[in-house]
């Protein structure tokens, strides 16, 4: 049984297949360590990378109730509550529960937490800036563009996977 011509050769086999040197450790490995970075960057301010990263998502109108947040960054339903909770007893946000549907609670930055999200880009400029060097612009777009295909491929897979019509 030969390989099928119109479907390209994979590019991981058993053969090259290198767990400490796949992609998926490779782009892990570089997500845990920027998150680091910016917790070092934020402890004076007094929050952590993970909360920075549920701030900015708020501020950004890319989240706006905890389901959409827990979608975007895997966390439980339980470890996203007890997250926003905190951030709430810091008085950086505050739930709101929304006009159209009793039952969605939306969520917003305080005014402490607005005067908080002007501070937070310089952060993540600096640490993607330390991470980048000796990067080219080009090579920068050419390297988000290698990410963004992989997120669209994954988006799809995600698609297939939940269609009924799934073979």
């Amino acid at each position: 049984m030969g390989r099928d011509p119109g479907k390209p050769e994979p590019l991981y086999t058993f053969e090259n297949y290198n767990p400490e040197d796949s992609i998926g450790r490779l782009i892990a490995d570089v997500s845990g360590r920027l998150l680091a970075a910016v917790d070092d960057e934020m402890t004076g301010l007094g929050i952590t990378g993970a909360q920075w990263v549920i701030l900015m998502r708020i501020a950004t109108g890319c989240g706006s109730t905890a389901a959409e947040l827990c979608r975007f960054s895997r966390y439980d339903t339980g470890s996203m509550t007890r997250m926003l909770d905190r951030l709430q007893e810091k008085g950086l946000i505050r739930r709101v529960r929304s006009d159209t549907d009793r039952r969605v609670v939306q969520l917003e930055l305080t005014e402490a937490g607005r005067d908080l999200h002007t501070l937070l880009p310089p952060v993540a400029i600096k640490v993607l800036n330390a991470h980048l060097a000796g990067f080219k612009r080009n090579e920068l777009e050419q390297f988000k563009g290698f990410l963004n295909r992989m997120r669209a491929n994954s988006e799809q897979l995600i698609r297939l996977s939940a269609s009924p019509d799934q073979p």
